[in-house]
């Protein structure tokens, strides 16, 4: 009831201020060739510093799902919670819930997923015909580990987003790419049902068992652009009950039980008022977004106060993993985590 009661005065306050089959997997060895609509220098990696992991922690995996375009004034930011009522009554009280979280960039699908994945703002198009130009947190975990593909996964609903797993990028660690489930069958082959994105990505965790994995729900977005506010409110709601059922199915899995952390965000918002159909320029609607976050190394039932944005997930997770990540524009949240030793200690 405590921590009810903070939240609801925490978003309080910020109001006042303010029947498809799954797509066929594919492997990093087996990946079509992706051709762009205006192909990039190849951009080589500079020597810069390195983000050492400063903790060791009791995560194994790390889950980020990212629900697509939803407003914070119809999730987060309504102190009623009645769209989402088991991400702020079930799951928020086992985690820390972050009310200060950002897209400082292009605040559209391809390049929020990108930050979220790099660390870095890239001026990326969102049509799924330019590719990153920096390696992802995917490719440098299997570079630092060892891992095969089928150990680090990106699975969406929007077939655009299979370029998460490419960069133009000649740093060594593009050799190392994720393996893919985006779309119907990847670029080019049409969205498809979250429920049918959620359906293949636990076909994945029972089958390869993954450590790192990116889950797409793209559905509230599509209601939105078809001006469907019934729909939109519908979708965010069905997500809501996806990433809930998600967490509770991961905990009965015998590899992901306690020592799993969960990342729930947004890869942008929306206008506000009644232009709730579109997004993609620096209003406030556009802009913020959120962040959950579930795991044995968070304290539960906790809100953060320091604002922080897209870029600092990638150095988060890498922490997490325990694996070095060239520093670019973000820094792990460390105020947000536990852990259980800090190196040099």
């Amino acid at each position: 009831m405590i921590i009810r009661l903070l939240l609801h005065s925490v978003f309080s306050g910020l109001l006042l201020s303010s029947s498809c089959q799954p797509s066929n997997p594919t492997f990093a060895s087996e990946q079509r060739p992706i051709v762009s609509e205006q192909k990039a220098a190849v951009v080589p990696q500079p020597a810069s510093a390195v983000l050492q992991p400063s903790g060791t922690y009791a995560t194994q995996n790390v889950v980020l799902v990212v629900i697509d375009g939803v407003r914070y004034s119809d999730s987060w930011g309504d102190a009623s919670f009645s769209n989402i009522p088991h991400m702020a009554r079930e799951l928020a009280p086992k985690g820390v819930f972050h009310p200060k979280f950002y897209n400082k960039g292009v605040t559209k699908t391809n390049p929020g997923h990108v930050a979220l994945t790099t660390g870095h703002y890239q001026q990326i198009r969102n049509t799924g015909g330019e590719l990153p130009k920096l390696p992802s947190v995917f490719h440098y975990y299997r570079q630092h580990t060892g891992a095969p593909a089928t150990d680090a996964w990106v699975i969406t609903s929007k077939d655009k987003l299979e370029i998460l797993a490419r960069t133009y990028s000649s740093d060594e660690a593009a050799k190392f790419a994720p393996s893919t489930s985006s779309g119907n069958n990847g670029l080019n082959s049409g969205y498809r049902p979250d429920t049918t994105t959620i359906r293949v990505a636990k076909q994945v965790f029972t089958q390869h068992k993954p450590k790192l994995v990116l889950i797409n729900l793209r559905e509230p977005d599509s209601e939105a652009h078809e001006g469907n506010w019934d729909g939109y409110i519908k979708a965010i709601k069905q997500s809501d009950r996806l990433v809930a059922d998600l967490w509770k199915w991961l905990q009965k899995q015998p590899n992901y039980r306690n020592n799993t952390t969960l990342l729930i965000t947004n890869d942008h918002g929306r206008h506000l008022g009644d232009r709730f159909d579109d997004h993609g320029d620096s209003c406030e609607g556009c802009r913020h977004i959120s962040l959950l976050m579930l795991g044995p190394d968070v304290k539960p039932g906790t809100v953060a106060s320091k604002p922080r944005s897209q870029v600092d997930v990638a150095a988060t997770m890498a922490e997490l993993l325990g694996f070095p990540l060239p520093r670019r524009d973000g820094e792990p949240m460390l105020e947000l985590l536990t852990p259980t030793r800090h190196i040099g200690d």
